[in-house]
């Protein structure tokens, strides 16, 4: 099982410098709440890294431009996809990774939605 986090932000360093500013300047009109939670304005979010490090789940990261090179599946930014083999579905929609405010939030949802995952998975083995 795969995480897939697609971030609501382009890829490159320009585009990183940009997001931090307007993280900086205008933070109420920041899109990316996967980004607020999972980074802070320069680094990793330390709570998050752990958990990250720590985990036993497979993650991929990508901004959307690499999202939609790659995948270019019809969705809202910032969503996490859940893939299994060729199979690939969304796991925690825009609309609840906007209500979180935390990397603890984030990290108890994961960890909820991929217990009921994992069980469901081996219910019904291939």
């Amino acid at each position: 099982m795969k995480l897939i986090f697609v971030y609501n932000a382009n890829s490159g360093r320009g585009n990183a410098f940009l997001d931090s500013m307007h993280k900086v300047l205008s933070p109420g009109t920041y899109n990316c709440a996967l980004c607020d939670i999972t980074y802070g304005v320069f680094k990793e979010n330390t709570v998050w890294k752990k958990f990250r490090e720590t985990s036993d789940l497979e993650f991929e990261f990508l901004h959307k431009d690499e999202y939609l090179m790659e995948y270019n599946l019809k969705t809202t930014f910032p969503v996490i996809f859940y893939k299994k083999e060729i199979m690939i579905e969304e796991f925690i929609s825009t609309k609840k990774l906007n209500k979180l405010k935390d990397a603890e939030s984030l990290i108890s949802l994961i960890t909820e939605k991929t217990k009921v995952a994992f069980s469901a998975d081996q219910n019904n083995p291939d």
